[in-house]
């Protein structure tokens, strides 16, 4: 295991990009293409569009809600562990799927076992490539996550004709086999140990690329509790010391919430775009063209989205980019019902495809900046945790107001607004957390007071202290005496 001060941004890294990239393709774009099999299932066994639809949504919600589940195998054991386990269980999955007798029988396998396996393996890849960049990580991420849109792309075309050639069973069962490969990907990963994840305090507050949630939140712990301000051989396991404090953090709760309604929003449009696009009269062809259109300019809003993020002149303003990114979607989904014919279609599937991609990609991005590295891999198992209840209801309740409204417009116009509340969220808290930080160092005439309120007990403690360079010195010096005596 390699010891590195800090992210490496390269060597072995880009290799671990490579890893990522290929779980990308094999559990998100598989999940994509389990689609094509809807007409296939709903003919065989004779059963109705709500039922036959489950399937996808059981995948999809199956894969986000065991994501934690994912993280803690990860943290624990191994990522390498972790992803190869995934992959078996999801090729298991596939297997069993390819001899479904009703679909009940596909609930399970392709449902729940196959949506386990991607989950095992998604969140703890990304994770490490959060590990392994830095300086350039929103490219790597872009790299990475790209996946999706190029596996899509060219394993849609493939799965229909293996579909064509072998039959539901037999495409299934090939695909199974594709996704042995989830275990190739997994030996590819590494495990990388950074000083971040085992150093002394002033050691730990004084590496630049920390945010400044950890540097408070072990400045704290430090003046809190003299007991714990040491470690055999000076070293403090700070991810290990509370691995899930994230959860507590006031700017991962507005995140959290936010990625709620994003993920509502973003789900049904993949859904019930070509479907929308022939209740407008265009062709079988043309409306395939526009998801296939989706799947590249995805790829491209993935790595130029990601590069452009990591310029010096946006590398600041990341959190903006991805709200903005957000919000764009959202605007072409309450233009979407007016948009009634192909050529105005096309214009829509390069706008949402392009900036699917941009915050997609920063998702782990704008999840490290807020929690850190060291609690990467748990928070994004928690974001994307956040994304199974959406992507569970979302595709049936817009089914439902297709259904009782006799249009796609009640649809649209909801995924519009929820996808804007999310980027508006975002926003207000940002500009709440400045106007506060402007108001305090008004009261404190620019000096950073901070109080801290904690228990024991029944009894209630709270410190104010100020807590600079000279503390952070102190707080080696004390920490050096402590330790011979």
């Amino acid at each position: 295991r390699a010891r590195h001060t800090g992210p490496p941004d390269g060597g072995w890294g880009w290799m671990i990009v490579a890893g990522c990239f290929l779980v990308t393709i094999c559990t998100r774009a598989v999940t994509r293409c389990i689609s094509i099999f809807f007409v296939e299932f709903q003919a065989y066994f004779g059963q109705d569009y709500a039922r036959t639809a489950w399937i996808h949504s059981i995948v999809d919600c199956a894969t986000m809600l065991c994501a934690p589940l994912g993280s803690l195998i990860s943290n624990h054991v191994s990522c390498q562990v972790g992803i190869m386990l995934g992959g078996l269980l999801a090729s298991t999955g596939l297997i069993l799927s390819s001899f479904a007798t009703s679909l009940e029988h596909l609930y399970l396998s392709l449902g729940v076992l196959t949506g386990l396996g991607f989950a095992l393996c998604y969140s703890p890849a990304i994770a490490m490539v959060g590990k392994y960049f830095n300086k350039r990580k929103a490219l790597a991420y872009g790299i990475a996550m790209s996946g999706s849109g190029i596996g899509t792309f060219i394993l849609a075309p493939v799965v229909q004709l293996l579909i064509e050639q072998f039959s539901w069973r037999g495409a299934l069962l090939i695909l199974g086999g594709f996704v042995l490969n989830l275990c190739v990907c997994g030996a590819l990963m590494r495990p990388i140990s950074l000083k971040e994840d085992c150093k002394t305090a002033p050691e730990f507050l004084e590496q630049d690329y920390v945010p400044e949630t950890e540097k408070q939140d072990l400045k704290r712990m430090f003046i809190c509790s003299p007991l714990i301000k040491l470690w055999p051989h000076g070293c403090l396991c700070y991810c290990s010391w509370k691995e899930y404090d994230f959860l507590l953090m006031p700017g991962f709760m507005v995140l959290a919430v936010s990625v709620l309604f994003m993920a509502y929003g973003c789900s049904p449009l993949f859904v019930y775009l070509v479907p929308y696009a022939l209740s407008v009269g265009v062709s079988h062809h043309q409306a395939a063209f526009l998801m296939s259109i989706l799947g590249v300019i995805d790829i491209i809003g993935n790595i130029t989205f990601g590069w452009l993020t990591d310029r010096r002149c946006l590398k600041k303003h990341r959190y903006f980019c991805y709200l903005f990114a957000v919000g764009m979607d959202g605007l072409c989904c309450l233009f979407l019902p007016v948009l009634q014919s192909f050529p105005l279609l096309v214009p829509f599937s390069f706008t949402f495809g392009y900036f699917d991609g941009a915050y997609v990609t920063l998702i782990p991005v704008m999840t490290a900046d807020v929690v850190g590295t060291s609690l990467l891999s748990s928070a994004l198992g928690v974001v994307y945790f956040l994304h199974a209840i959406p992507y569970l209801v979302s595709p049936p309740v817009a089914g439902w107001l297709v259904d009782t409204t006799g249009s796609y417009t009640a649809s649209f116009l909801l995924c519009g607004f929820s996808m804007i509340f999310s980027s508006a969220l975002l926003c207000f808290a940002r500009l709440a957390k400045k106007i506060k930080r402007t108001h305090l160092r008004s009261l404190t005439g620019n000096t950073a007071l901070k109080q801290h309120i904690w228990t024991n007990g029944a009894i209630a403690y709270s410190v104010t202290a100020e807590l600079d360079q000279k503390d952070v010195e102190f707080l080696a010096v004390d920490t050096n005496s402590f330790s011979h005596r």
